[in-house]
């Protein structure tokens, strides 16, 4: 027997300690090479680190929270051969990933947003208007030979509750490592939950146990226990991200309405003769309504260097599209928005919000934005006040479209309106070119035949 000592690898860019994430094993349990150990996040990415041994594992170098020094040792494991004790451990390259296998680096981004890791809750799709969320298709890595129960790919049937196991065909369930560890903690056999989704959720535990526990209080609701969550990981960007970009920056937000029935009535046309063209939503247009007013308006389109006092006003226009995901926005930057048509942009919109759903994003792709569009779609409230994400100094919100009855010409009609939101950094942006660059943005919104010329 030999004690190895996998230490934290130089993940690169002056990186100094990084965060425990998540551990995916406990003291005294066996590991096999390349099973996954925890997940470490910087301030750039996170890393999945893997055993390059197998053994039992002696002793873990925090907990959850935690930070650890580049070239400390993480884990401690006890190998069944003669490996040395001192064996190099810089070769023991961390995959910076969100996804089992695959290669991503992620960044903290804008409006408060990160990348989500792998040991995090499912990415939920970028919302648009108008447009519908794209599940990403995920598989369960087959597990090795050998390793402790709580590795091992869990079984559900596949009928309902109440059936008797003999009686149904088991597929692999799928959950994060969030969900599982949690089950596990509730002592719920994942087989045992019924989801409607292609993975177990939270909501599914919840649903399990209102269904199982019999516990109902007066009024006829279910009893549930306080929780506490640490924040760490994701969440704990968040939260410093929000608290510097509120703190910094002196916030304000203008409201303006919208009529869209021609541009939505435009837009189905375009859709109903689409061919291989993706499917339109109004974020296309929207991007394309920004780009053309910017010029006249480029303080809007701006980042602010408040340490050294430095105003650079962009000539092209990164956007950044913030996309949803479970715990967290990411927001992927499409680039030279100015140049590209609808069509091209409704194809870069869906791959980036794909990719960022998936974990798929290039660090290239989520970093570098000049200002920010976001969108609830149909889910989005009748108005909203959207955070700037530093440098940026503006982020506009699209709010959902509603039916209302409108004047035109004295006559009432029905006609769809919609608000835009617009955060501007008062220290760049005044009240009048705010209140402009929307006014600039009007007659191309309410005016397809402008809007696409």
């Amino acid at each position: 027997m030999a004690t190895y000592q996998f230490k934290l690898p130089d993940i690169g860019e002056g990186i100094a300690e990084a965060e425990i994430v998540a551990w995916h094993i406990k003291v005294g349990e066996r590991v096999e090479e390349d099973q996954q150990l925890a997940d470490m996040m910087t301030d750039k990415a996170t890393v999945e680190m893997e055993s390059p041994v197998a053994g039992t594992v002696k002793s873990l170098a925090g907990e959850v929270g935690d930070q650890v020094a580049i070239g400390s040792v993480l884990v401690e494991i006890e190998t069944d051969g003669a490996a040395a004790a001192d064996t190099p451990i810089a070769t023991q390259e961390g995959t910076e990933t969100v996804g089992k296998g695959e290669r991503t680096d992620t960044v903290a981004m804008g409006d408060g947003a990160v990348a989500p890791t792998k040991a995090q809750e499912e990415a939920l799709p970028a919302l648009t208007i108008g447009e519908e969320p794209v599940r990403s298709e995920r598989k369960a890595r087959p597990e090795a030979e050998g390793r402790s129960p709580e590795q091992t790919v869990e079984q559900r049937p596949s009928t309902t509750l109440g059936t008797s196991e003999a009686e149904v065909s088991r597929t692999a369930v799928l959950a994060s490592p969030v969900v599982r560890q949690r089950a596990r903690d509730l002592g719920i056999d994942l087989a045992q939950v019924k989801t409607a989704a292609d993975r177990v959720r939270h909501a599914d535990l919840d649903a399990y146990l209102l269904y199982n526990s019999g516990s109902v209080s007066a009024r006829g609701t279910a009893a549930r226990q306080d929780e506490q969550i640490k924040v760490v990981g994701l969440r704990r960007k968040i939260a410093e991200n929000m608290q510097a970009a509120k703190r910094r920056v002196p916030h304000f937000t203008l409201v303006e309405e919208f009529d869209v029935t021609a541009l939505e009535d435009t837009r189905a046309m375009m859709n109903r003769d689409r061919g291989s063209n993706p499917k339109l939503t109004l974020l296309p247009f929207l991007i394309t309504a920004m780009t053309r007013a910017l010029p006249e308006w480029p303080m809007l389109n701006a980042t602010y260097d408040d340490e050294a006092n430095v105003i650079t006003r962009h000539g092209a226009v990164h956007m950044g599209i913030a996309a949803q995901t479970a715990n967290g926005l990411m927001v992927p930057v499409l680039r030279n928005a100015e140049a590209k048509s609808v069509w091209q942009l409704a194809a870069e919109v869906l791959r980036l919000s794909d990719a960022a759903k998936t974990g798929k994003a290039t660090r290239e792709e989520l970093t570098g934005p000049t200002i920010t569009i976001s969108s609830l779609g149909p889910m989005g409230g009748i108005t909203s006040t959207p955070v700037i994400s530093p440098p940026q100094v503006a982020i506009i919100a699209v709010n959902k479209v509603e039916e209302k009855l409108v004047p035109v010409n004295s006559e009432i009609e029905v006609r769809k309106r919609m608000n835009l939101s617009l955060s501007c950094d008062h220290r760049v942006v005044d009240g009048w070119d705010a209140a402009s660059f929307l006014q600039a943005m009007k007659p191309l919104i309410e005016n397809p035949l402008r809007l696409l010329a």
